[in-house]
């Protein structure tokens, strides 16, 4: 039986916590897990297993990252790179997952089909300029439709979200349409998981209406054996450019395995090396058919 965690429950405030997800072993990375309790009291300790042998892909593909893997049947963490796993880096457009819950939970979008109007102006990305509701602006990475919805949600709404879904380090900032890539907000892969995992199993302290929607529009495939969930991102600042993907494999048995990837990137030809890189780690770990 997969390993479900339980009911959301407080943690000490972020000031007075040490951040060192990777950094704990045995029982210390369960508690790092969300310091949620696992329904499963016989449940195995958790450990990190460290894959050099999965570091094979990014060098085919001529770039660094990361790579972290958590496993709902063992609760054990697989990783490529267990240092940068835990570096903290803007979520970027991955944001638009929690961006999407908080939305659908305060109300200040009634559903994933309600149109959202993208404010006019021109932009690079041509299918930016049009209004369009949640399922087609993740699936776009629609920036400006996403600044419209974190200005409805409001600064005050968005900080005490953040706190309750402990989301990264937890620092909004003064501007509420801008953190998630001027970096006053920041997570680690470590992190992604563990968030991610937690929404995948429903265990978030949402309404199960919200995740079921943000379950629906991050589905990219589903097939008998599995549906894959994800969000790609990409954050820019002069000098740097990191790409993510994340998301979460359900399996046909049960079981679950969230994952997320970032990578330095160097040019327009790295952008679209994301997703096939991932996709290439999972297949080799038999989370995906190849």
């Amino acid at each position: 039986m997969p390993l479900v965690p339980a009911p959301f429950i407080t943690r000490t405030p972020r000031a007075a916590r040490r951040r060192t997800f990777l950094s704990q072993s045995g029982c210390g990375l369960l508690a790092a897990l969300g310091a949620t309790r696992f329904a499963d009291a016989a449940a195995p300790v958790a450990h990190v297993e460290e894959r050099p042998d999965l570091a094979t892909h990014f060098k085919e593909a001529g770039v660094r990252g990361t790579w972290v893997v958590l496993d709902s049947a063992t609760a054990k963490l697989t990783v490529v790179d267990r240092r940068r796993a835990d570096k903290l880096y803007s979520p970027a457009s991955t944001f638009k997952i929690p961006n999407s819950l908080i939305a659908l939970e305060t109300g200040a979008v009634k559903d994933i089909d309600e149109i959202l109007p993208y404010g006019g102006g021109t932009y690079k990305r041509k299918e930016w300029e049009r209004d369009m509701n949640l399922r087609d602006a993740i699936r776009v990475s629609h920036l400006p439709i996403y600044r419209g919805v974190a200005r409805r949600i409001g600064l005050a709404r968005m900080n005490e979200w953040i706190a309750k879904l402990h989301y990264g380090n937890e620092t909004l900032g003064t501007e509420v349409d801008q953190f998630w890539v001027n970096d006053k907000l920041q997570i680690s892969a470590a992190e992604q998981v563990r968030f991610l995992m937690r929404l995948a199993q429903r265990s978030l302290p949402m309404s199960m209406r919200a995740q079921d929607m943000v379950h629906e529009i991050t589905r990219l495939e589903k097939t008998p054996t599995h549906a894959l969930h994800g969000k790609t991102g990409w954050y820019e600042s002069p000098g740097f450019s990191l790409g993510w993907w994340v998301g979460w494999v359900a399996q046909a048995n049960g079981s679950v395995q969230s994952f997320a990837l970032n990578i330095d990137m160097h040019g327009e030809a790295d952008v679209a090396k994301r997703i096939p890189l991932g996709r290439k780690l999972l297949a080799q770990m038999n989370v995906l058919a190849a």
